[in-house]
């Protein structure tokens, strides 16, 4: 089962994605109530809501699929790593601690926007790129999970686009800290959150889910690659997510970004030049993933700001003057 939460004449509203399009759930139900509520209680108040009448999904703005409490988003694709290291001019080649466990990153769960919502450039950036991801969404509370526990606490699936400035990712990864502002400003989640029982038919043998991921610029084909040439599979994101702490329910966490031209800086640091050039306004992006969806959104102008102030010399008095 799809849901999706949408915005129509003004109201927001959570609904059941049909080929007829949406079916509006009770009034004040979201779909992170549904998460909370438990698979199976999820899919039978989908059920019910198809029996309603069915709004056109032209006729409404996707919103994303959920609020999340948080963002977590891992780098599992060795193939983008060994481009992305390269083009930010960090040296060639994966470090040794990459292979050692699953990395990840907090991001800005304020900041999710819509599978068509236009994405302003942030400000002071010349190097904006996309990440082409699949997002897993926690179903339900856990700490220090096993994998085997993990495959439980699954909800379901939606497509994530990693918007980055990697100019100023560049700066703030030479402090060694961050990406942070690098990865502020956007991220595309939807167009809707697919229940796992839906694609429990591509989980290969080895468990890994073979969907194929694309993603096109103007039109143009610029990455595919399978899902499944993660490094590790969901179920052992969320165990390390969960390690010592606690996941919740409604929590996102992307695989991170896929190989073969899953982003622009992968392709810049295997060819060596800024080919093809970063996003400019006007550029629109599209991401398809099998069995879950397509979002497309258009790049437009972000806001001037002045100039980020430099530090200050370092002062060196001890005490206050009298």
């Amino acid at each position: 089962m799809r849901f999706a939460t949408y915005e129509q004449g003004g109201q927001v509203r959570a609904g059941v994605v049909s080929d007829a399009g949406l079916h509006g759930l009770p009034a004040r139900t979201t779909v992170r109530d549904l998460v909370r509520a438990g698979l199976p209680a999820a899919l039978a108040a989908g059920a019910a809501a198809l029996d309603r009448p069915a709004v056109p999904l032209d006729a409404v703005r996707l919103l994303p699929p959920l609020e999340a409490p948080s963002v977590r988003d891992f780098v599992a694709f060795e193939e983008h790593v060994e481009g992305v290291v390269a083009g930010m001019g960090q040296g060639a080649g994966v470090v040794p601690e990459w292979y050692e466990a699953p990395t990840f990153y907090f991001t800005n769960p304020h900041a999710l926007v819509g599978a068509h919502d236009d994405v302003p450039v942030p400000p002071g950036s010349q190097l904006f790129d996309f990440e082409l991801e699949v997002a897993v969404v926690i179903g339900r509370d856990g700490a220090s999970l096993t994998p085997d526990q993990a495959g439980d606490h699954v909800f379901g699936y939606t497509v994530l686009n990693d918007w980055s400035a990697r100019d100023l990712q560049r700066r703030e990864m030479a402090v060694k800290l961050g990406p942070a502002k690098g990865k502020d400003s956007a991220t595309t989640l939807g167009p809707w959150l697919v229940t796992a029982d839906e694609l429990e038919p591509y989980r290969d043998h080895d468990g890994f889910l073979t969907l194929d991921m694309r993603v096109w610029v103007n039109d143009v084909l610029i990455g595919q690659d399978l899902l499944s040439n993660m490094a590790w599979p969901f179920e052992e994101l969320i165990a390390y997510a969960s390690r010592g702490t606690v996941v919740r329910a409604g929590d996102v966490l992307g695989s991170g970004t896929c190989g073969n031209g899953g982003c622009l800086a992968e392709l810049w640091g295997r060819r060596g030049d800024q080919a093809p050039p970063p996003l400019q306004p006007g550029d629109v992006v599209e991401m398809t993933v099998e069995g879950i969806g397509t979002i497309r959104n258009r790049v437009v102008p972000g806001i001037e700001l002045p100039p980020v102030a430099p530090a200050r010399p370092r002062p060196r008095t001890r005490r206050r003057t009298p």
